[in-house]
């Protein structure tokens, strides 16, 4: 539900808004500021304190103007004691000195005088928006001495009491006002020859100011030149050439003066000039003789411009000239070429300048190239070859640089402004660059590489970007470096401007110019455009550098004031006006609002005022003389008026007045207070079937002087009310329920403060046929909701809850869960209370003090939970204080002067009462002083000015408005770290091996550390190779050494490598000062591996091995090893050694098994010996796994004896077939065959067929394949081929029994081997 707030401000005063329940907070950080910034020296036995705070009862125009005259009349008469107490009811908070007024004059309290503060707020000293809240620390109550005075007066000097004008139009126009520039054009201001020029001034000031210019620091007579104007009721300047003349004659510096009565405003210094596209001179160009794969540069030297022109390069035919990393225009507009090739001849190549303000484009007189070449054909086809350059007979080179030269150079850069960084390498192949920052990285979020790679910006520049930077060009003939020593200055930048001080008369304030640069700036203040050394003198008026103080302000002290602060790179002016108002006070908001709250919410109730003296505000109730500030009440600086919780006996009339010593302005608001929109029976979920009817009751309880309003909502989604529903004051119903009403219904109640809102969901159900097994299980469901919540034997910390359970839809019911919800700290929110058994349907809840319960029910079996209950009525218990204090109590610095309180809130059942609040105390562990104290209402507390890193015992008590919590346990936190001051002492370094050192320093005594000691911790880094020509990286490393530890091993160096070592301590908030460095050298150690170990096999009798040096050499290379074995499937032959060279990186191996693969081991050696090695494998023959697989099956048993049956079986063949042949001759033919014989078929004249030896040939060729089984050929003949099956038959004699048929064919054949012809068995049964 919405609760309803009071927003008021200087503009939107007495509007009513409704903010969400949640919103709170947020309303009231857009709570208007108060129109100053009040200020008090607190005065103690150890110096001056100038809070930032606010009081409540001395902090008003009236006590500031007091006290300035007080000093006036201290200067002039001796001082006598007098003790004032202000008539207020508040506890004593800290101890100042004030003055008062008796009937002889003016007179400064002698004694230290107990002022009585409730609060202190914390404040801005401008702008709009809500104060942080604080509380000043307790000071000790001293007399004050003799010196007190003096150092009070000195204290008075510090205070700047500034007004804010509200935006009010009606106050803007009748408040006078000294001169403010409000726009002006740029300070290199460049135009279009072709237009007229336009110079911008415009400035706002009541009365409205008038202008007048100068040109080169002198008066520019605009009435004598017929071409110059001035735009009415405005300074800028118009200048019209229709009529003729040269904008270069006007060209120079100028600077608005706007000025009225109470002062005059400048303009900065406006570099007035004209652009200009020069043309480019005539020349004629001879063709560049180039050999290839020379570097070449096209210089392009256009013209001078303003601004300067964009170059781009062309051909004379307009198309683009193709850049890469080979050819590459350079940011000076020259073209630059790394090596020249002789496809560079196919164009010329001419440099284009575009002007921007004439948009004109010149182009100079083409280049044309003549290349001279070992390979005078461009064939296209090398374009792609791997070695370009060699394939055309181009010598390789070491990169060089062709930009910019040398080996180092500087640049510098402004802050702010982009930096670029460029070198352009000559060299075959085409050079790669990369980009390096010594003694750190390049930074990554403002870092882009451009010109592929060629050039390096960096963006927006800060001091931090100073240093070296360095470009490696390298291809792979070699490398070389380029350091660029950049130096980054800066133009004068605003720390603090100077702001518009408003002032009452009397008032102190200042005005601070502060600005940095490099070199730092120099500071001059002007005012009405007149140095402050040549101006009248001010006795109110200081100047203390880049501060003016005022003092004791009057109205003859307006004026504008320019602080111009400038170094050799540029300057920066600022204008700020002095104006002392006498204002009496007057209310910003229509009178007599009238604003309605709901009951239990919290309001504020504005009151905007202003006025100079800065008036104090105070609030009354129904026209009653106390004011209304503490308990239920608070009033904020602004004006407003916070009533934390709304209760009916706060309705009434509100009158706030305002009173400074002009006079006093009140306003009048009145409250009404209403009741609570609550839905009390609420829609509850229901099933229905479809056709059937449904109601959805929604029964409002509501304030009867707010108009109602329900509505209903169907999936959150406005429902159209058709034929078939009816909508009632207190209910919907629907009727022929069909399948698309299921869905969720929202009953909204609304007036035009607050809304409430329930939801329940509606399930229709399909028709269903009735089921024929009766004595099928019933299916189980979760049960329905309990019902009926009934709330009895009220007591104060108990209550008896009763409820009718629901259906437990054929599971029972095991367990209840009563959960409660109460509206003050989280409404609307459901926790858990207790669990009961499934068995009561009564229960006694234990209940907690100040608590607006609200209970549910919900119901459990072992299907699921059912929807909860209907909330029963609320009951509020009695309130009690606190039995317990927040826990989980930490102190913490985030700051070094700070120490942050913080501890977990109490939520609303821990609470027991209303305002629940906090009273932190804390004191320092060691000293045992009295306790601090401060009450909060959050859950964290900043204790400011705290020494570094000291014990505090903190305790943390609750407390509400029926009293304080239990006394609190002592906590010990501690005050923020602070950076270590000293670093580790006799710091010594043993090497202990390649890779590896070990330290040893001295204790660093624990006061330096400042803090927690966390580590002790060694930066070191790589300072260089004992190789020569070896590039390192000198990124800082660290090694982390937790604890108070006094030795350390760093490990994972290089070997061969000069180190450098510092060393410091670690705490909290971070590094102390750095050690002494420390150098160390690394003794040599064995190399990594070699690189990139390629394995080739080009033939059957070579193998070819190529690798690359080790990326970490870590010593003197002396050479490589080479171990390599040959090896068959679990054979492995004899290892052979090599050694080779360090400059070796190839090497071939002859093969002497065609079959065999071979295993490489390859490492490299220095001195120390052999380091980590890397191991190939040669590819595996084509045929090899054919060779493994046969020797293998060769050596089995069952393949033996598989071969041992086949040849008993063909010898018991031969047999049967030498039988059958002794037995043979010539067999009678009764018909003809039905394929003819050839001419070359041996037969008788008779038609006889000699079956002679050629008919065995299946047993003569016959071929044993690999797997072993008998293949016949297709030639091949054989004693089944003349048969069919079993159907031949041998007669006693050996002949056949039928017809002699002809050979089959062979797929026929092939696809009979069962035939009974080819067995051998019935082969001996026919003989028998």
């Amino acid at each position: 539900m919405r609760r309803l707030a009071a927003r008021g401000a200087a503009g939107d005063a007495g509007e009513v808004v409704a903010p969400a329940a949640d919103g709170w907070d947020s309303a009231q950080a857009r709570s208007p500021s108060p129109w100053r910034l009040i200020g008090l020296c607190a005065i103690w036995d150890t110096g001056v304190f100038l809070p930032s705070a606010a009081w409540n009862g001395v902090s008003s125009g009236v006590e500031r103007r007091r006290l300035n005259e007080a000093k006036k009349v201290s200067r002039r008469m001796p001082l006598s004691p007098r003790i004032s107490h202000p008539p207020r009811k508040q506890s004593l908070e800290s101890s100042y000195i004030f003055y008062t007024l008796s009937q002889g004059g003016w007179e400064m309290l002698s004694s230290v005088q107990e002022i009585q503060l409730k609060r202190f707020e914390v404040t801005r000293p401008r702008g709009l928006g809500n104060k942080e809240r604080g509380r000043v620390p307790r000071m000790a109550r001293q007399p004050a001495p003799p010196w007190v005075h003096a150092a009070f007066l000195f204290c008075l000097l510090g205070l700047g009491g500034a007004i804010e004008i509200p935006m009010d139009p009606s106050i803007q126009n009748e408040l006078t006002q000294p001169p403010t520039i409000t726009k002006q054009s740029v300070k290199d201001h460049i135009v279009d020859p072709r237009d007229n020029i336009l110079i911008e001034c415009e400035a706002k000031g009541n009365p409205a100011p008038s202008f007048h210019w100068t040109r080169n620091s002198r008066f520019f007579n605009i009435a004598k030149d017929p071409r110059v104007s001035m735009r009415r009721r405005s300074g800028t300047l118009v200048i019209d050439f229709r009529s003729g003349g040269r904008p270069e004659e006007y060209e120079g510096e100028y600077q608005c003066f706007a000025r009225n009565k109470f002062g005059t405003a400048l303009s900065n210094r406006i570099r007035l000039q004209v652009s200009k596209s020069p043309l480019w001179p005539k020349e004629n160009l001879d063709p560049v003789v180039v050999q290839e794969g020379a570097p070449l540069t096209l210089q392009c030297n256009p013209p001078p411009g303003l601004p300067s022109p964009v170059i781009f390069w062309m051909s004379s035919s307009m198309e683009p000239i193709a850049q890469d990393k080979r050819v590459s225009q350079g940011h000076n507009g020259d073209l630059y070429f790394s090596n020249v090739m002789l496809q560079d001849m196919q164009t010329d190549y001419s440099c284009n300048a575009r002007f921007h303000f004439t948009h004109t484009i010149q182009q100079k007189n083409p280049f044309t190239l003549k290349v001279l070449t070992n390979h005078p054909y461009n064939d296209s086809s090398l374009r792609n070859h791997p070695d370009m350059y060699s394939a055309r007979g181009v010598a390789e080179r070491t990169p060089s640089f062709m930009y910019p030269q040398g080996t180092a150079s500087s640049q510098m850069v402004l802050r702010g402004m982009d930096l670029l960084l460029e070198c352009i390498a000559s060299g075959v192949p085409t050079p790669d660059i990369a980009w390096y920052k010594k003694g750190g990285d390049l930074p990554s979020d403002k870092a882009k590489f451009e010109n592929f790679n060629k050039a390096l910006r960096i963006t927006n520049v800060s001091e931090e970007d100073s240093g070296e930077y360095f470009c490696l060009a390298s291809n792979k003939m070699g490398s070389i470096r380029h350091t660029i020593s950049v130096r980054v200055k800066a133009a004068p930048y605003w720390l603090d401007e100077p702001k518009n001080l408003i002032l009452a008369p009397g008032e102190d304030g200042r005005l601070v110019c502060r600005a940095n640069g490099n070199p730092k700036p120099t500071v001059q203040w002007m005012v009405n455009g007149e140095p402050l050394q040549s101006a009248p003198p001010n006795p109110n008026r200081e100047v203390a550098g880049d501060t003016i103080i005022f003092r004791d302000t009057q109205i003859s002290s307006r004026a504008v004031y320019q602080c111009n602060t400038s170094n050799e790179h540029g300057y920066l002016l600022a204008n700020a006006f002095v104006s002392v108002l006498d204002v009496p006070p007057r209310m910003l908001s229509p009178r007599n609002q009238l604003i309605r709250v709901i009951l239990y919410n919290r309001t504020r109730l504005d009151c905007p005022f202003f006025g100079s003296p800065i008036p104090t505000l105070r609030w009354f109730k129904n026209g009653q003389g106390s004011n209304l500030d503490g308990g239920n009440y608070h009033v904020y600086e602004n004006g407003s008026l916070e009533i934390k919780m709304i209760r009916k006996e706060d309705q009434g009339i509100y009158t706030c007045v305002a009173t400074n010593i002009l006079g006093k302005a009140e306003n009048q608001v009145r409250l009404e207070v209403k009741d609570p929109t609550r839905i009390y029976r609420m829609p509850e979920d229901q099933v229905a079937k479809r056709g059937t009817t449904v109601q959805l009751e929604c029964r409002v309880k509501h304030d009867p002087s707010l108009k109602l309003t329900v509505s209903w909502l169907k999936d959150d989604e406005p429902l159209y009310i058709g034929n078939r529903m009816k909508r009632e004051d207190d209910s919907l119903t629907i009727f022929g329920v069909a399948e698309r009403d299921q869905g969720s219904y929202t009953c909204v109640a609304s007036t035009e403060l607050d809304q409430d809102l329930a939801k329940a969901y509606l399930t229709v159900l399909a028709d269903q046929a009735t089921p024929t097994n009766r004595l099928a299980a019933l299916p189980k469901g979760r049960p329905d909701r309990p019902r009926d919540l009934e709330l009895t034997d009220l007591a104060e910390r108990s209550v008896r809850l009763t409820w009718i359970p629901g259906d437990d839809n054929n599971s029972p019911i095991t367990d209840y869960v009563v959960q409660f919800e109460e509206d003050q700290f989280q409404p609307g929110v459901w926790h858990d209370h207790s669990k009961y058994p499934g068995s009561v349907n009564s229960a006694v809840l234990r209940l907690s003090p100040y608590v607006n319960y609200q209970f549910r029910v919900i119901a459990i079996n072992e299907v699921g939970s059912s929807h909860p209950s209907l909330p029963s009525e609320r009951y509020r218990t009695s309130g009690a204080p606190p039995e317990s204090n927040p826990g989980d109590v930490k102190g913490e610095g985030t700051r070094k002067n700070n120490m942050e309180i913080t501890w977990t809130p109490m939520n609303a059942t821990s609470a027991f009462g209303p305002n629940l609040r906090y009273i932190v105390k804390w004191r320092r562990r060691e000293t045992r002083e009295a306790w601090n104290n401060v009450t909060v209402w959050g859950s964290r507390y900043v204790v400011g000015q705290t020494p570094v890193y000291v014990p505090y015992e903190i305790r943390v008590q609750a407390e509400n408005d029926f009293g304080k919590g239990p006394e609190p346990e002592s906590v010990i936190g501690y005050s923020g770290e602070d950076y270590p001051r000293a670093a580790p002492t006799e710091v010594k370094v043993r090497v202990m091996n390649s890779t590896a050192i070990s330290l040893q320093w001295n204790r660093v005594y624990s006061d330096t550390v400042q803090g927690q000691l966390r580590e002790y911790r060694a930066y070191y880094w790589r300072e260089s190779s004992l190789l020569k020509n070896l590039w390192v990286s000198q990124k800082r490393q660290q090694a982390s050494f937790p604890g108070d530890r006094l030795r350390g091993v760093v490990s994972r160096l290089f070997p061969y490598s000069n180190y450098k070592l510092e060393m410091v301590v670690v705490n909290g908030r971070g590094d102390g000062p750095r050690s002494e460095t420390k150098e160390f050298t690394t003794p040599e150690g064995v190399p990594s591996a070699p690189r990139r170990f390629r394995v080739r096999q080009p033939n059957l009798e070579t193998i070819n091995l190529e690798w690359d040096h080790p990326e970490h050499p870590n010593g003197i290379m002396l050479g490589y090893t080479l171990k390599y074995v040959a090896f068959n499937g679990t054979k492995v032959g004899k290892q052979i050694v090599e050694n080779f060279s360090p400059n070796q990186t190839k090497f071939t191996v002859q093969r002497t098994d065609p079959v065999s693969r071979y295993r490489f081991t390859l490492s490299a050696r220095t001195q120390v010996g052999s380091g980590e090695a890397v191991t190939e494998e040669s590819p595996a023959p084509p045929n090899e796994a054919y060779t493994n697989n046969q020797a293998d099956i060769a050596t089995q048993g069952w393949f033996i004896g598989l071969m041992c049956a086949i040849a008993l079986l063909v010898l018991i063949l031969l047999i049967v077939c030498f039988i059958k042949r002794s037995r043979g001759g010539k067999y009678p033919v009764r018909e003809k065959k039905d394929v003819p014989l050839g001419p070359e078929d041996p037969k008788e004249e008779d038609g006889s067929f000699d079956y002679s030896d050629e008919d065995n040939k299946p047993l003569q060729g016959s071929q044993t394949s690999l797997d072993g089984t008998i293949k016949q050929q297709e030639s091949d003949d054989s004693l089944v081929d003349y048969g069919e099956g079993g159907e031949g038959q041998f007669n006693e004699d050996g002949s056949f029994i039928g017809q002699y048929t002809v050979k089959k064919d062979k797929d026929e054949t092939e696809g009979n081997e069962s035939s009974e012809a080819t067995s051998p068995v019935n082969a001996i049964y026919s003989l028998a």
